[in-house]
């Protein structure tokens, strides 16, 4: 039977490459969120390499997943200062989430409005060798 492999400790701090892999973030996203502040300015060697700590790699997580959830970067910078804050009130970060969360509800409601008219206007259309079509005339304004 074969041993279980090893995983081998990480030597931090770790170049930019191990961070994005770390954290599963690009490394020109890492970049990017350095640029907007997001991450705060990491530490360089003297050649003038990036050199990122463990929480800097925790910190890109938590920027990927607040990426994931649609969080605009106003918001992650926002929640990303709560999170940081052990003083913070939950109360704070529940209303940018449930913001968040209406404007998602929002903007589903807007597209299936947008499907429900296009698939009315599929069904108008005869889909054949003649020119009128209900869903060009439609985009014209012709039907206003």
């Amino acid at each position: 039977m074969k041993a279980p492999a090893t995983v081998s400790p990480i030597a931090w701090p770790v170049n930019i490459g191990a961070a994005a892999r770390l954290s599963g973030v690009s490394a020109k996203m890492v970049r990017h969120y350095e640029s907007l502040s997001l991450l705060p300015a990491v530490h360089r060697t003297d050649a003038g390499y990036r050199q990122y700590t463990e929480s800097e790699v925790h910190t890109l997580r938590f920027i990927k997943r607040s990426r994931e959830l649609g969080f605009s970067m106003d918001e992650i910078a926002e929640l990303a200062g709560l999170w940081h804050n052990r003083r913070r009130a939950s109360a704070n970060v529940r209303r940018i989430a449930q913001k968040h969360s209406d404007d998602l509800a929002q903007r589903i409601e807007a597209m299936q409005a947008m499907q429900r008219t296009l698939d009315h206007l599929i069904h108008c259309c005869h889909g054949d060798e003649r020119p009128d079509c209900p869903i060009l005339d439609d985009l014209a304004g012709l039907h206003a």
